[in-house]
């Protein structure tokens, strides 16, 4: 499954322990937030290193699974370095609730333990790999290439039935 190679084990669940929701809603979110976070993280591809070493890298992910409470400050300093402002983060927030039907408030509350569970986990990944978190997303993506539609105007936005066709809405998005 796509998610095992995008998030860490405990991952879905961390999140809606934290969230104080099912896994099942947790798990409806990230579907529908995945591609803008991959999205973003594409567009950044050429710096995703340094985005994502200064707030802890792999420890990012660490932090959301661990004992430890998750320090939100880590993931909404990634959002901006992805995104570039709190704005595009409302944007994609409001486009996930459409298409999942979960309140934008929650899925704003979301997106950065979201971003911390997959720039951490992909960090650890790509530990020295050529190319390194850029290299690691690239491979992760075109493994599970596909075409489905457009973006829709949101980063990364776009939602086909599946994860599959998630990311193949990234990748038809994207290029």
């Amino acid at each position: 499954m796509i998610l095992n190679e995008l998030l860490p084990n405990g991952g879905i669940e961390a999140l809606a322990s934290q969230l104080g929701v099912p896994p099942e809603q947790a798990l409806r979110g990230v579907e529908a937030l995945l591609p803008s976070v991959l999205g973003g993280m594409g567009d950044n591809a050429a710096n995703l290193d340094t985005h994502v070493n200064a707030p802890g890298g792999a420890e990012l992910a660490e932090n959301v699974v661990g004992a430890e409470p998750t320090k939100i400050d880590r993931g909404n300093q990634l959002l901006g370095s992805i995104f570039g402002s709190k704005d595009v983060s409302r944007e994609v927030a409001g486009h996930a609730a459409q298409n999942s039907g979960l309140d934008p408030a929650l899925l704003k509350q979301m997106l950065p333990i979201l971003v911390m569970l997959v720039a951490g986990h992909l960090s650890g990944r790509s530990g020295g790999q050529q190319g390194g978190l850029g290299g690691i997303l690239g491979s992760v993506l075109s493994s599970f290439g596909g075409s489905a539609g457009a973006g829709g105007g949101v980063p990364g936005g776009g939602l086909g039935g599946g994860l599959g066709n998630i990311l193949g809405s990234i990748l038809g998005g994207r290029r």
